[in-house]
């Protein structure tokens, strides 16, 4: 029988007063009957449009049927068809303005919980099944991945299916990209991303770490003398943004990009860190902006012990992070101080933050964006006491690959332009993901990666 309940099924979680306090999972996942429960709310509609609200396609009603049945590795499989990586998804995606947003359950109430289902399949695959994907027949041909994120591993993964010969070429130490250096373990568990990294190696997909492409070798060197016959850059955007305002080079002032790698990937608040991070423990601290990196950071500097401040120049309702990760840092006791902005960051005799000057903001006409430009409200200028500021403005790609590589052509903002097809400038050179759009989601930039790895087959088989 259809659960024709107008309500999902709540996610699990931990209590906030003690999540705060530690970097453990925050969301705990479905039980097996809450699973079959918000299973059971899906109707299997004519037309699926959740499918069309999908990046990646996943054939949804599909998925959610073979729960109902109680066979969730096909639940899984149905899944994996279309997604490398399914466990992430289901923690990280905005369903809410994807799939969910068209589903046909949520016009009379909530949509059926669909990211929490994928993960509730995922997690069981993970926790039960043995069996390694099988390694596809190899086709001969090879090819590069720059960039081991979303957008990367989707390529590379897509491609490994089809008998590719795939390299993946990561900058840092640890394969995972954004999912390992910036989104916090409360949000996305590092060893579901090594899982998912491990099926890929499983399936023949090289890993290759501490390669910066374009410092240890250029894109040229690959295809010209290691035989690569296609690339895909999906190198990301990680060179952060600033205000440009006086004190933003005192001590105490981050880029969130630089705050959470070293939180994420370096573990900089233990004591034995070779990389440690200021103690934050009875500070004051000030994360600038409102999307879900600035949520990131507010809440890991509360785990470390921090009051934090999010200064956001909009308002509530103009924040750009997912709902949920606003709720969550709100009951999680961090400050929300909208309608502000920072004008000045000030410091002490010791070129340490001490406060930072910021003025209130009012809303006007909407700008290009169509959100309501902010206006500042001459003489409402105040001072904030903290003790570090964490900049949240959003990042570009990094240009060393443009520098480095011949006739590959960039947009203003340092994104490389490709073609409805994903090519660049270059022959046999496509790009994906953050390295073109600049930063946007994770399923945004595996949806690249699929279309990176549709073409490159194209190409490679037509050539």
């Amino acid at each position: 029988m259809p659960n024709m309940s107008l309500k999902k099924n709540e996610m699990p979680s931990q209590d906030p007063n003690v999540r705060n306090k530690n970097f453990l999972e925050v969301a705990l996942g479905y039980t097996e009957q809450q699973a079959l429960d918000e299973a059971a709310r899906c109707l299997n509609c004519k037309n699926h449009p959740c499918v069309g609200g999908c990046p990646v396609n996943v054939k949804i009603p599909e998925f959610i049927k073979k729960i109902t049945e109680h066979d969730y590795e096909g639940a899984y499989q149905v899944i994996h068809e279309t997604s490398s990586l399914p466990a992430v998804c289901g923690r990280v995606c905005p369903q809410e303005s994807q799939c969910e947003k068209y589903c046909i359950r949520g016009i009379k109430g909530e949509p059926v919980g669909i990211g929490r289902l994928e993960r509730f399949v995922a997690d069981w695959h993970n926790e039960h099944s043995t069996e390694q994907p099988a390694r596809p027949e190899s086709n001969g041909h090879k090819v590069a991945i720059i960039g081991s994120g979303p957008a990367g591993l989707t390529c590379a993964g897509d491609l490994a299916k089809k008998g590719y010969d795939v390299t993946v070429y990561e900058a840092l130490h640890l394969a995972g990209g954004v999912l390992v250096y910036g989104i916090p373990e409360f949000r996305l568990p590092k060893s579901i991303v090594q899982k998912e990294v491990d099926g890929l190696k499983a399936m023949g997909v090289k890993v290759e770490t501490n390669m910066v492409i374009g410092r240890v070798c250029s894109i040229d060197e690959l295809m010209d003398e290691f035989g690569f016959e296609a690339v895909f850059i999906g190198s990301g955007a990680g060179l952060p943004m600033f205000m440009h305002i006086p004190g933003e080079n005192l001590k105490g002032v981050y880029s969130a990009n630089e705050f959470l790698t070293r939180i994420n990937l370096m573990k900089a608040y233990r004591a034995d860190s070779d990389t440690p991070i200021m103690d934050l423990h009875g500070k004051k601290v000030a994360v600038v902006g409102g999307g879900n990196v600035a949520m990131d950071a507010a809440r890991c500097s509360k785990r470390l012990g921090a009051d934090v401040y999010v200064v956001y120049r909009r308002g509530m309702e103009e924040l750009p992070a997912r709902k949920e990760e606003v709720e969550h840092a709100i009951e999680e006791g961090i400050i929300f101080k909208t309608l502000n902005n920072p004008i000045q960051i000030n410091g002490d005799s010791e070129d340490r933050v001490s406060s930072m000057t910021c003025i209130e903001m009012e809303l006007g006409e909407p700008d290009a964006s169509g959100r309501r430009r902010p206006v500042e409200k001459p003489g409402s200028e105040f001072d904030l006491p903290v003790d570090a500021v964490i900049m949240s403005l959003g990042t570009s790609p990094n240009p060393l690959i443009k520098s480095t590589t011949k006739g590959l052509e960039v947009n203003k903002k340092g994104g490389i332009i490709v073609n409805e097809d994903g090519l660049t400038s270059r022959e046999g050179v496509y790009a994906g993901g953050d390295a073109v759009t600049g930063a946007a989601t994770v399923i945004l930039a595996m949806g690249a990666g699929k279309l990176g790895a549709k073409s490159i087959d194209e190409y490679l088989s037509n050539k």
